[in-house]
């Protein structure tokens, strides 16, 4: 912390500023050199002495010192860069000046009338950076600030390691500095790994606290209709002007995935030593996923970016040379074209780690320090996966998928329960509907599930895919309400993955029954225009295994012989107006067939803690509304030889319309969505047509053809033996066959994500709010560390992404 003197002397430099009616004049350097000079202001004594109230009176009352305090600041941290900060007293002055901005930005950003003050022009500021007076060539005062804050993140002694060889050679010249040579950490294109300093990691991690206020910018601007509104601070950052664009993207990518928050394996360790790395890694992380906010729609126009990938073979990542430029944001056009499989492994290997370290806890309680990004994680895998489809083949390669997997379905699980979480619910859900439209998905999801991640759940012996399958079932059967626009999605995902899974437990085979159970009753069907596609979604997992996986598949076989009363009555469904007038009284009293769990759900995993729901005034921030499954996704149909055709631009044939998953065309689809909104109103009532429009096209044939075959040979069983032992029946079932006895074998249908302007706009308000709710986190007050490092740089401002509200 700073001495009892000089915060005082910041603080009556503060109230001069406040109470000086007078524009003080640019030249005036003794009374701006109070704010950074001779101070040692940590980054808590800034945000005390500075409050609100008094930075919004300066910006009403005395625009013309705002302004001067900004560009002054900003003057300070380009010197520094171009010094290099050699002497301890300019690098206090930059880390006063970085302090200092990052408090006012925010109050800048929420002010129309001053949001473009950054990207005007300071009188005597050129763009070559030596201060000469040709207006013409003046730089906007934000990207000098931008360009200031790259060169510092590289600056010898400051925040990387000097190469010096000895302490009698000159210091390092920052201007033919390579900063590649300097990346933060080995990984990705770089093998060395620099010794581990405090004091750099500090440094850095207050300059990317300042980069990430300039690019917050974007929440002060209400949410666009489409996504095409680019962000210019992450724009200017990312484009070939900044020259260590490369080394820093690098750095932040590398410094993430090679965190350790376990260190060397001593349990207990994080208690007895503070672990400066972690708010670093938070930052780079977040940093990160800003930079790459980019609309793929956006093509690049200019065919050479950046320096030459490749040429610089041992600093830089090895990209593929062949690839097209790519888009001019720099970040995402070295995301896109990382390729090497060992890079690919250190990324995969460091995000998985890092998802999997919450789960740790519960082995040895507190034994392990608990990181509290994983939201972000979230982001960048998406972002890597969206990007860059080469990771995404890789990622589905090996089984190492399910050490994704499994802590996605943790975080949904513990979730479900909670309001303020339901942008992580949805993040996980989109992130596995984007890996269930691969093929590769499906197959790895029949490998043994052996680790005992405790949930809540039921106990099972079988695969990742009954993993998948009872977490999705407690989602839906025991989450909030607000998850209903979710049931399409997590449906979808089964039905994706369905034609591969081999051999489904009997706890996952009677929970997709019982959904279809809750999902087929009257009032449920007859409540909303489109919640008869729930039914759809799952007959059409059920036909995907009976057609394609029915030899090892006897307990889901046994379970759908076992509640074929279900099937019954759904091919017997009341059309008539006195039963849709029975149904509809039943809507009013609570839905009990979702609200219970079904079938015995036995014991749960050991060690394991129910959801538990938000406590009373914890903060979320509102999300735009995400698209319907219709436009989330493009159907594809799988060929014989086992690639994907689009179905949504080809003329689709017969088979493929009677098939369960184009039961109506998508513009019918699009009404019934404008329907069920209008329900939510009292608008919308269902009528004997609506219902004979859909119930004709319900595909029962084959299951009906199963039972029609297997019912009398499993009661005849049971008669003869006098069996009452499923074991007996289950026996039977996984001898039989229906070979010719079925149906012809439908096409298979994946429905595969498909970006959009309404995702793209989603995940920039869900990203942002993370970023907006991460400080001052309930880890600060318990941790004097993080107190130091992590204000609350825009809480109390007035932003427009999103709304923030109480649970």
């Amino acid at each position: 912390m700073g001495s009892a003197d000089s915060k005082l002397n910041f603080r009556k430099a503060v109230i001069q500023l406040t109470t000086k009616t007078q524009p003080v004049e640019a030249t005036d350097d003794a009374f701006w050199d109070q704010f950074w000079a001779d101070t040692a202001t940590s980054v808590q004594d800034v945000f005390a002495l500075v409050p609100a109230a008094e930075i919004r009176a300066v910006r009403e009352e005395s625009p013309s010192n705002l302004a001067t305090l900004c560009y002054k600041a900003v003057e300070k941290l380009v010197q520094g860069a171009e010094s290099g900060c050699h002497s301890e007293k300019e690098r206090q002055i930059v880390l006063n000046c970085s302090r200092l901005l990052t408090r006012v930005l925010p109050y800048i950003f929420e002010d129309p009338d001053w949001r473009g003050f950054f990207w005007s022009t300071v009188p005597g500021a050129g763009r070559g950076g030596q201060g000469e007076d040709d207006d013409e060539n003046a730089r906007p005062l934000a990207e000098s600030l931008l360009l200031a804050i790259a060169d510092l993140l590289f600056c010898p002694d400051f925040t990387v390691q000097s190469h010096r060889r000895s302490t009698v050679d000159s210091a390092e010249d920052i201007h033919s500095l390579d900063s590649c040579e300097y990346i933060w950490e080995a990984g990705v294109g770089f093998a060395h790994s620099p010794q581990p300093n405090y004091i750099h990691d500090m440094n850095r991690m207050e300059l990317l606290k300042l980069l990430l206020t300039c690019f917050s910018e974007a929440m002060y601007l209400p949410p666009a209709p489409d996504s095409s509104s680019i962000n210019p601070w992450v724009q200017f950052f990312c484009s070939t002007e900044n020259r260590h664009a490369l080394p820093l993207f690098t750095s932040l990518l590398n410094t993430v995935c090679a965190y350790d928050p376990v260190g060397y394996g001593i349990p207990y360790n994080h208690l007895l030593f503070s672990d400066y790395r972690e708010p670093l890694v938070e930052e780079a992380a977040q940093v990160l996923i800003v930079t790459l906010d980019h609309d793929k729609g956006a093509l690049p126009s200019r065919p050479g970016v950046g320096r030459g990938w490749g040429v610089r073979a041992p600093a830089e990542p090895q990209l593929h040379p062949l690839q097209p430029p790519g888009p001019e944001n720099l970040f995402v056009n070295y995301l896109s074209r990382i390729h090497r499989e060992e890079d690919f492994q250190f990324i995969l290997k460091g995000i998985a780690r890092l998802l999997s370290n919450p789960l740790l806890q519960t082995y040895l309680p507190n034994s392990t320090k608990k990181i509290q990004f994983h939201q972000e994680l979230l982001v960048l895998f998406w972002k890597l996966c969206d990007f860059n489809k080469k990771f995404l083949f890789f990622v589905l390669k090996s089984s190492d998928v399910l050490d994704i997997l499994v802590p996605i379905l943790y975080f949904l699980n513990d979730a479900r329960a909670d309001q303020s979480r339901v942008g992580l619910m949805h993040i996980g859900v989109f992130i596995l509907l984007l890996l269930s439209g691969e093929r590769n998905f499906g197959v790895r999801l029949n490998k043994p599930y052996s680790v005992r991640v405790p949930m809540d759940i039921p106990v099972f012996t079988g695969t990742h895919a009954d993993l998948l399958i009872v977490v999705f079932h407690k989602i839906i059967t025991s989450g909030h309400q607000r998850l209903q626009p979710l049931f399409d999605c997590l449906l979808t995902i089964v039905v994706n993955v369905s034609p591969y899974l081999k051999s489904l437990s009997m706890v996952a085979a009677n929970k997709l029954l019982h959904l279809l159970e809750a999902f087929s009753t009257t009032w449920f069907l007859f409540s909303a225009a489109q919640n008869h596609h729930l039914v759809f979604f799952l007959l059409e997992v059920f036909n995907n295994i009976i057609q394609y996986q029915f030899d090892g598949n006897s307990n889901l076989v046994y379970a759908i012989i076992r509640k074929r009363s279900v099937f019954h009555q759904l091919a017997n469904l009341p059309t008539d107006p006195p039963a849709i007038h029975k149904a509809l009284q039943r809507r009013r009293r609570p839905p009990e067939p979702l609200s219970r769990a079904g079938s015995q759900e036995g014991a749960s995993m050991e060690g394991s803690r129910p959801a538990v729901p938000a406590e009373p005034g914890t903060l979320k921030t509102s999300l735009v509304a995400t698209p319907g499954i219709d436009k989330l996704t493009e159907k594809s149909q799988v060929s014989e030889d086992g690639t994907l055709r689009s179905l949504e631009s080809a003329p689709q044939q017969s088979s493929v319309e009677d098939s369960p998953a184009t039961e109506e065309p998508s513009q019918a689809w699009r009404e019934q969505r404008r329907l069920s909104s209008a329900s939510a109103s009292g608008q919308w009532s269902p009528t004997s047509e609506w219902i004979l429009s859909w119930k004709s096209k319900l595909p029962l044939q084959t299951i009906m053809r199963l039972l029609q075959v297997l019912v009398p040979q499993v009661e005849k069983i049971c008669i003869d033996k006098g069996l009452t032992d499923e074991s007996e029946i289950l026996r039977f079932l996984q001898h039989g066959t229906l070979v010719g006895l079925l149906p012809v074998p439908h096409p298979i249908l994946i429905r595969k994500y498909q970006a959009n302007s309404g995702t793209a706009m989603w995940f920039r308000t869900y990203m942002w709010g993370v970023i907006y709710l991460r400080p001052p986190g309930p880890q600060v007050t318990v941790d004097p560390l993080r107190r130091n490092v992590d204000p609350p740089v825009w809480y109390d401002t007035d932003v427009k992404l999103f709304e923030i509200q109480r649970v």
